[in-house]
């Protein structure tokens, strides 16, 4: 063991060699993402789903962090990175790596894809493989229903170029006219309020001797076969496709204002138009003189120039999973009712309403003991919005506290809010507004719920309330009792639909004593250096962490045995990463299961030769946070908000806490150790930064840990 301690000290562990780069490492987790998009075992739809989501992922990419990589080389910022790189190496890495990745993906949709939509009774034509009574339709749905909401505009010294939509598909037209003779140049914005694809009714379907599903054609083509409309008296020469994207994040998450809510909708109003382009998606078939004019006016250059050979903005395929085709789709999962909750239901019996009848107490279920919930597994309906939903109707509860980071239109948890405040509860709920793109629906909802007389406060400056808590004052007889949820999720029921989260119910009163200091630092002055048990970003969690990390290193040191497991979004924090490769070269055995980013090197001779990392790729978002030190045998395990980033250890409010409950911390325990024998949707991530997809062996079975726990969950219905 001295050996170890002499190596850690003649190794440089902030050696950029050691770290992989942030934006490169995310656009290997894409690549993932697009890979189930290949994958032959992966059912059409699901193809089609994931090669949406790699094309919605890249977007939010480039709004976010292409564009801050771009605003600092125009800023002349030359900061490195840990891994050594500058915002202009990053810039050209991205490049080399994308367009590849951006072809494939391309070409997999147009060669493969779109066969296979065919040979299963999807058929998304284009307009010139259209028979001549399927134009005339198509012409009648332009004139009736497309032409009315369209806007040519002509571009000329009297008409200045015009301000493009953030992410609108457009065409550019070259018209002539025929008195001149000389070109101009047009533009036509593709509306969003439409449908992207046109349906062909069945009666001009031609017949077949397989069932037809569904058969249409991109509503951009029906646009640009009948410009004539659009430019009567000009000829229409040719035309031509392209999608922009524009810098998206929002100055006042980072700037101090007096009114942030105010400064937040004035930038969301501009954010579409205003924001600097930071990609142009073109065809190959675009003549040189048009992209000259397309790159001048936007201020870019060939870099930022991404050549689309086909259907551009694969992000739109996510409407045809809405097709009922079993065949084609994963099966259906329906989230079950937490075991230890049946009771709160009557199933045999629905209400009028279809809801199910209540017949026990939630709080007199937790009394008992700690609960725990995993979603998507379990059901979010039950559990969390039933424990605020009760919360709201009961008489003996006093006050409801929460926080909001991600909301969707139809949480039933705000109606719930609102009543319990119409009956005199008090209710504080912290809404995050700089929840990225979704600050104008977070704004939405904070608005209502104060004119519900719901006290809103909007977190806190230089801080992004990221944590999941929910805290309910109860009576009880003479005495109080504080009922907690901390979680890992968004109180979103869409999202909990398909992200896979936990989360804690306990009335202990040492977390409802922390919750409760915690919401009187985020609504209030009540700053708190120190918690009884949760860890608290940026209070103390950051030096929790790395104690825990170092706790392992001295059970090595001393002889015994050393083992971290964290499950995690995202490791990108330079200390904590740190402290790991001095965890490996003590002896501590770790393994790190992160779905996205990844930042530390695994597998290195001398520095993390002890570290494996593994990535998990499913039909379900791996989202939670859960991490298990084994303390030599008396195991710690925690599961919160925040992943090992600095954004989330320094820029945000985050909670995470211990689980104390046996049984419940040797199910979080199973759960990793079924997650880290997945060998249909794990990741192994390479020395060198690639990641080999796992394949059962020989005679071995297909262990899919989502699968997995699907079943698991089965079982008790």
């Amino acid at each position: 063991m001295v050996k170890s301690e002499e190596r850690s000290k003649t190794i440089n562990l902030d050696d950029s060699q050691y770290y992989f780069n942030r934006e490169l490492s995310w656009l290997e987790f894409n690549r993932r993402v697009l890979h189930e998009a290949l994958d032959l075992r992966t059912p059409l739809l699901e193809k089609l789903k994931f090669t949406a989501i790699f094309s919605s992922n890249l977007d939010e990419y480039f709004m976010v962090r292409v564009a801050f990589l771009k605003e600092q080389v125009q800023a002349r910022l030359n900061k490195l990175t840990p891994d050594g790189l500058t915002p202009q190496q990053q810039l050209k890495a991205i490049a080399q790596i994308l367009h590849p990745m951006v072809n494939q993906q391309q070409q997999n949709f147009e060669q493969v894809l779109r066969q296979e939509m065919s040979w299963n009774g999807i058929h998304l034509f284009n307009y010139t493989d259209l028979s001549l009574q399927q134009r005339d339709y198509l012409q009648s749905i332009f004139i009736e229903r497309i032409f009315p909401v369209l806007t040519p505009i002509v571009i000329d010294p009297s008409h200045p170029f015009p301000r493009m939509a953030n992410l609108s598909l457009n065409l550019a037209v070259i018209v002539r006219d025929p008195v001149t003779e000389k070109a101009k140049f047009a533009k036509v914005k593709v509306p969003t309020i439409l449908p992207r694809f046109i349906e062909i009714p069945e009666d001009l379907q031609p017949e077949s001797q397989s069932e037809i599903h569904w058969m249409g054609v991109p509503i951009e083509q029906v646009i640009a076969h009948n410009l004539e409309a659009l430019f009567p008296e000009m000829t229409v020469q040719e035309y031509h496709l392209f999608r922009l994207t524009r810098k998206a994040d929002l100055a006042a998450a980072k700037e101090a204002a007096d009114d942030l809510l105010l400064a937040i909708q004035q930038e969301l109003r501009g954010r579409t138009y205003r924001g600097s382009v930071v990609r142009l998606e073109i065809q190959p078939s675009m003549p040189e003189e048009v992209r000259e004019i397309l790159l001048s006016e936007m201020a870019i250059d060939d870099n930022d120039i991404y050549e689309i050979d086909g259907l551009l903005n694969l992000k739109d395929l996510m409407s045809f999973t809405d097709l009922t085709l079993p065949e084609l789709q994963d099966s259906p999962w329906t989230p079950i009712i937490p075991p230890r909750l049946h009771n709160c239901y009557q199933a045999s019996q629905k209400t009028k309403a279809n809801k199910l009848e209540k017949r026990a107490n939630i709080f007199t279920i937790i009394q008992q003991n700690d609960l725990l919930v995993h979603h998507p597994y379990e059901s979010f309906s039950a559990s969390v919005e039933e424990f605020i939903a009760q919360a709201a109707s009961d008489p003996q509860v006093l006050a409801i506290k929460m926080t909001v980071y991600r909301s969707c239109d139809d949480a039933e948890i705000f109606q719930s809010l609102i009543t319990a405040a119409e009956s005199g509860k008090q209710v504080a709920v912290v809404v995050e507004l700089k929840a990225r793109f979704d600050e104008e629906n977070n704004i939405n909802w904070a608005q209502k719920l104060e004119k519900s007389g719901i006290h809103v406060v909007y977190g806190l400056l230089g801080l992004k309330t990221h944590a999941k808590i929910a805290l309910v004052v109860r009576r009880e007889g003479a005495n109080i009792r504080r009922y907690v949820h901390i979680g890992t999720g968004n109180y979103n029921p869409q999202t909990a639909k398909l992200y896979t989260d936990l989360g804690l119910f306990s009335c202990r009163e040492d977390l409802g004593a922390d919750l409760t200091e915690l919401f009187n630092y985020l609504t209030g002055y009540a700053y708190q250096p120190c918690y009884r048990q949760l860890l608290v970003s940026p209070v103390n969690m950051r030096d929790r962490i790395i104690a825990l990390i170092r706790r392992e290193i001295e059970h090595c040191h001393n002889g015994k045995t050393g083992r971290i497991i964290a499950k995690m979004n995202s490791l990108v924090d330079p200390q904590i990463i740190t402290s790991l490769y001095a965890a490996s070269q003590a002896g501590v055995k770790i393994d790190l299961i992160i779905r996205g980013i990844c930042c530390l090197r695994p597998g290195l001779a001398g520095i993390s030769e002890n570290i494996r990392v593994i990535s998990i790729i499913g039909r379900f978002l791996e989202h939670s946070r859960l991490f298990h030190f084994h303390n030599h045998g008396q195991d710690e395990v925690y599961i919160g908000s925040a992943d090992w980033t600095p954004s989330n250890l320094n820029r945000r409010v985050e909670v995470v806490t211990p689980v104390v409950d046996p049984k419940i911390s040797q199910t979080l325990q199973d759960i990793l150790e079924i997650m880290l024998a997945d060998n249909r949707q794990a990741w192994d991530l390479q020395a060198d930064g690639t990641y080999i997809q796992r394949r059962p062996r020989k005679h071995e079975p297909e262990r899919s840990s989502q699968q997995i726990l699907m079943e698991i969950w089965q079982s008790f219905r």
